[in-house]
């Protein structure tokens, strides 16, 4: 079972930019779009936890 990351999809509600959330969570653009785009192999629990907070969601709404 593959692991979908609704990264993008959580941006466009929020109406946020990749460059805003990079800033925010502390992660480059190119590792950002890594995990957007579902290449990323891991994602630390801190990342994922910096991640929601800045889309104020939970684990679940950014990933199926």
């Amino acid at each position: 079972m593959a692991i979908i990351i609704h990264i993008d999809v959580m941006l466009a509600k929020r109406k946020m930019s990749v460059t805003e959330l990079s800033e925010r969570v502390g992660i480059t653009m190119a590792n950002l779009s890594i995990l957007k785009n579902g290449k990323a192999k891991a994602i630390r629990l801190s990342t994922l936890e910096a991640v929601c907070k800045a889309l104020d969601c939970q684990p679940g709404d950014a990933l199926e």
